[in-house]
């Protein structure tokens, strides 16, 4: 349309638009598409050339709802990182994410998704954490707190597993945490996670509106507001061409940005190193003694290769081999063969 605003690659924001969504009026999941679309229209993504995967819960329905130009796949119950890996081997050119629940992660799928941080696999993927299992009725999910009562009155009495903690033990080069009504954090987190190569994982804490949203909860809208605990202000430039700043800690300073836009810069003098990896796991369990909610990139490791890198993968994408690059030719069978008979 005439006058709307477009990207660097000439698409505007409706571009990255999905289906109608069917959620509960209020849920945390539809902040979390929005930060999606926005973080691809700021990106200048081509929709066209990312592939959305999921597994199942209501979560995992959300995929449907942004991108709609996009392939996607839709996994079985706690496969979406096996799927995910192979779908990065196969065509390493597709930009992936992956958009999980805290059960699709933290219970059934467990075992692949911690496989998959170690093996370092190229993907942004998403826990849209609610701490229940929203689609058979509420039940304690593996990463609700221990203390947080169930709406029926139960009180669970398990420890959680923190999923950002996990992720930096197992291996995962880029680890957030934010909450699905900040997008202000929540957006340039997400643009940073598609930028960087390797398993980037973001945890969402984002409110079940009918189950998980009652006095007690640990996981309410009112309860994660007033817990949370930012470790930095976050923004995310994208690397077109290079802007630099030089100003104190304490300051403000302001820059004019590619398109004209203006962006104030606040130099914390919070020592916070999201290089260093126990660091950041200190941290974690010093907002959990508290009962906070640490928000913000917790840790990142540019330095370490992705997994097609440690395969030697060719440069054209798996997919994409045609039937002579596939198949050897026949000398050269013999040749292997010649070889295991020695």
């Amino acid at each position: 349309m005439a006058g709307e605003k477009v990207n660097r690659i000439h698409l505007t924001e409706k571009d990255y638009q999905g289906s109608p969504s069917t959620m509960c009026r209020g849920c945390g999941h539809d902040a979390i598409s929005a930060s999606v679309m926005r973080a691809f229209y700021e990106s200048s993504v081509d929709p066209r050339k990312v592939i959305k995967l999921s597994g199942i819960g209501c979560s995992s329905k959300t995929p449907a709802y942004f991108l709609g130009q996009s392939f996607g796949f839709n996994a079985t119950h706690g496969r979406m990182s096996a799927i995910a890996t192979g779908a990065n081997l196969a065509n390493h050119s597709l930009i992936s994410i992956g958009v999980s629940g805290d059960g699709d992660t933290a219970a059934i799928g467990l075992g692949n998704f911690c496989h998959m941080m170690r093996r370092n696999v190229n993907i942004a993927y998403i826990v849209e954490n609610n701490g229940v299992y929203g689609l058979t009725k509420g039940q304690f999910s593996a990463t609700a707190d221990k203390g947080s009562v169930m709406k029926g009155g139960k009180v669970n009495d398990i420890p959680a597993i923190d999923i950002a903690e996990l992720a930096i033990t197992f291996g995962a080069t880029y680890v957030a945490r934010s909450f699905s009504g900040d997008r202000k954090q929540l957006a340039p987190l997400i643009q940073g996670a598609l930028a960087h190569r390797g398993a980037a994982i973001l945890d969402v804490i984002s409110p079940c509106v009918t189950f998980n949203n009652h006095e007690g909860s640990t996981k309410s809208l009112k309860y994660a507001k007033e817990h949370l605990d930012p470790i930095h202000d976050v923004d995310f430039i994208p690397h077109h061409e290079n802007i630099e700043v030089d100003y104190e800690e304490g300051k403000d300073q302001e820059v004019v940005m590619h398109d004209g836009s203006r962006i104030i810069l606040h130099k914390l003098g919070k020592d916070y190193d999201p290089s260093n990896k126990m660091q950041a796991i200190v941290a974690i369990h010093a907002a959990i003694a508290e009962g906070k909610f640490l928000t913000g990139l917790i840790y990142y490791d540019p330095t370490r290769p992705e997994f097609i890198e440690d395969l030697n993968l060719c440069e054209t994408p798996l997919a994409e081999l045609g039937q002579d690059m596939l198949q050897p030719r026949a000398e050269m069978l013999d040749q292997i063969n010649a070889e295991f008979m020695k």
